[in-house]
């Protein structure tokens, strides 16, 4: 079976898409950690509405 080649969503090189390659579609692994990085830091979002988060307060997780 031939490979697929994809373009590396971080550095734009060609990268082989396969089962043996553990960073798919990345091309490494710090290509891979820049690409999460940006989620974290919020430079990358899914579009739409904002959600609003209720607080948590300490004694919701405890047993009754």
């Amino acid at each position: 079976m031939r490979s697929r080649l994809v373009q590396c969503p971080t550095c734009k090189t060609s990268s082989e898409w396969a089962p043996d390659n553990p960073y798919r579609p990345f091309c490494s692994e710090r290509c891979k950690l820049i690409d999460l990085n940006e989620w974290i830091e919020e430079r990358r979002s899914i579009p739409g509405d904002p959600v609003e988060i209720p607080p948590q307060h300490p004694n919701d997780h405890e047993d009754q």
